[in-house]
C-alpha cells in the first residue's frame, strides 16, 4: 500500500529528463577519469589571484550566514554599470535567477517564446511553473529576432528568451538589432537578455543599459570569464520595481560567504580578466584552424566555446560518442539542424594541442573509419 502524499498535478505531468549529464557522471559510468573537460564552458584559465587568498580567508567565517543583500557586491557592480544598487539582485547563478524571473512573470498556461535548441534551463523553468513554451528555429545558426518577436506578439507572450551571445552555437547579433528587437516587442512581454558570455563579445554586442525600462532583465554570470562556476553566483540587471518583486520571494542565503567574496574581489582584478579574454581569442582562432584543416566549417564566436559544424548530425554523434570513449567530454546540441554541430570548450594551449591531437587520430582512426564520409 503506498501511502505517499500525492504529486501536483503539475509535477506528476513533467517528464523524467535531464537537461545536462555532468563530466563526474560520465566518469562514474566509464570508471575512467576524463582527460578532458571541454563540454560545459567551464574556464581553463583559472581565477583571479585576489579571488583565490579573498575565499581562502572567507573560510574562517563559514560559521557565519552570508550577507542576505550582497551588498559590498551590488555597490561594486552599481558603480561598474552606472545603475544603482537598487537595480541590480544577486543569485547562485543564472540558472537560479532565470526561475527567479519565470516565477515572477509567468503564471500558469501563460506563453513564453525561446529558440528551439537554445539553452534549455529556461525552458525546465517555464515548465517547472507551469508556462506554456513556444520555439521559434535558428535562422543560419543565428537567433532569428524577427521571428522571435513576430511569435511573441502573435501569442501575447510574457517572456522572450534570448541568449546573446548565443549558446549553443556562440553566435551574436549587435545592440543595435537587439535595441530594434526591444522596440517590437508589446508592453505585456519581457526581454529576458543572457549575457553569460558577453565578457568574450565585441563592444558593437553589449546593449546599452537602461534601469529604467521596466521590460528588459539582464543576466550576467562569474562563470564564465571569471573563471568561478563551482562558486554559483551571478546577478541580474532590472527596473527597480521589478528587483522589488524578486526581493518578495527570493532565498534570501541562498548565495554563500565564499562566492560573494570570490566574485567582488574578481571585480577588483580587470588584468586578470583581459588576460582570460585574450586567451580565449587566441583558442578561438587554433580551434578554427582545426576544424578547417578537418575539412569542417565553424560557426562564428563571441564566447569561450566554438561550435564545429560537421555537416551531418550522425557526424557529429559519431564524433562525440568517439571523443568520449578517448576520455574526452564535448557536447552536442541535441535540436536541428543544431545538432549537425560539436560544441568545445576554449582550452589552455596544453589542452588545444592534446584535443587536436586526438581529434586527429579519431577522425582518421586505427579502424579506418573516416568520419569525413560517413
Amino acid at each position: 500500500m503506498n501511502n505517499r502524499p500525492p504529486f501536483t498535478h503539475l509535477v506528476q505531468a513533467l517528464p523524467q529528463t535531464m537537461s545536462f549529464i555532468d563530466p563526474g557522471t560520465l566518469e562514474r559510468h566509464s570508471g575512467r577519469a576524463l582527460k578532458l573537460r571541454l563540454g560545459a564552458n567551464e574556464s581553463s584559465f583559472g581565477i583571479s589571484p585576489y579571488a583565490r587568498e579573498a575565499m581562502r580567508e572567507a573560510v574562517e567565517c563559514l560559521t557565519l550566514y552570508a550577507d542576505p543583500q550582497s551588498y559590498d557586491l551590488r555597490a561594486k557592480l552599481a558603480s561598474i554599470h552606472g545603475i544603482t544598487m537598487k537595480n541590480l539582485v544577486v543569485g547562485s547563478g543564472i540558472d537560479d535567477l532565470i526561475g527567479l524571473v519565470v516565477r515572477t512573470f509567468i503564471q500558469r498556461g501563460e506563453v513564453a517564446v525561446t529558440s528551439f535548441g537554445a539553452y534549455p534551463t529556461f525552458n525546465d523553468h517555464v515548465m517547472g511553473y507551469g508556462g506554456q513554451l513556444h520555439f521559434v528555429p535558428y535562422k543560419d545558426y543565428y537567433n532569428d529576432l524577427q521571428g522571435l518577436g513576430e511569435t511573441a506578439a502573435r501569442l501575447k507572450a510574457r517572456i522572450l528568451y534570448l541568449v546573446n551571445p548565443d549558446n549553443p552555437t556562440g553566435t551574436n547579433h549587435t545592440s543595435a538589432s537587439l535595441q530594434m528587437l526591444i522596440e517590437q516587442l508589446s508592453p505585456e512581454c519581457l526581454l529576458l537578455l543572457d549575457e553569460a558570455y558577453i565578457d568574450f563579445a565585441p563592444t558593437e554586442t553589449v546593449l546599452p543599459i537602461d534601469p529604467n525600462n521596466p521590460r528588459v532583465i539582464r543576466l550576467r554570470t562569474f562563470s564564465k570569464a571569471y573563471g568561478l562556476a563551482g562558486a554559483r553566483i551571478g546577478y541580474a540587471i532590472a527596473s527597480q520595481e521589478t528587483i522589488a518583486a524578486f526581493e518578495k520571494i527570493r532565498l534570501h542565503f541562498g548565495v554563500n560567504r565564499i562566492a560573494q567574496v570570490g566574485a567582488l574581489a574578481s571585480l577588483h582584478d580587470p588584468e586578470f580578466l583581459c588576460h582570460t579574454i585574450s586567451a580565449v581569442e587566441q583558442g578561438r582562432h587554433d580551434y578554427e584552424i582545426l576544424a578547417r584543416e578537418q575539412g569542417f566549417s565553424i560557426l562564428p564566436s563571441a564566447t569561450n566555446f566554438v561550435a564545429i559544424n560537421t555537416g551531418c548530425s550522425k557526424r557529429a554523434k559519431a564524433i562525440v560518442k568517439g571523443l568520449l570513449e578517448r576520455d574526452v567530454f564535448v557536447r552536442m546540441p541535441s535540436a536541428p539542424p543544431l545538432d549537425q554541430c560539436i560544441r568545445i570548450t576554449i582550452g589552455t594551449s596544453q589542452e588545444r594541442n592534446t584535443f587536436a591531437e586526438i581529434f586527429r587520430e579519431l577522425l582518421v582512426s586505427d579502424k579506418g573509419v573516416n568520419f569525413s564520409f560517413i
